[in-house]
């Protein structure tokens, strides 16, 4: 685990990976080194953990901004996949991040629908106003 702090990275090198992420094809590590950059410069701690890194469900919950509770009902529907040891459970940090990317897919998803649903309603009153 490593974690980069606002304070560990001078802001020369913030300003030359943004001017950098700026000029990256990709989109999504575009979008990546930007967050990064804002998220640094915001004064936010950035912890990168290695996929085969083990959380506990306490940590995992905090990871998610959910309610321990919550996760423990992922967990027994095995919505999110765990394994015990000993008594514990342990959640893979590769499994949270896998969990994390669907619900946010997801919550695009739905944004999505409900943006085209609006276009989609506004184009009807603008059509039946056009004819009246």
């Amino acid at each position: 685990m490593q974690t980069l702090t606002s304070q560990s990275v001078p802001a020369e090198q913030l300003d030359e990976l943004e001017s950098y992420a700026q000029n990256v094809s990709g989109p999504q590590l575009r979008d990546l080194l930007q967050t990064l950059v804002q998220s640094l410069r915001a004064g936010a701690e950035v912890v990168a953990y290695p996929p085969n890194a083990t959380l506990t469900p306490n940590q995992a919950a905090k990871l998610l901004g959910m309610s321990r509770t919550h996760l423990y009902k992922l967990l027994d529907t095995h919505v999110v996949p765990s394994h015990r040891v000993g008594r514990d459970r342990r959640i893979y940090m590769a499994d949270i991040a896998k969990f994390d990317e669907a619900r946010q897919a997801d919550r695009r998803e739905l944004a999505e629908r409900f943006a085209a649903r609006d276009a989609t309603r506004a184009g009807a009153i603008d059509e039946l106003a056009d004819l009246l």
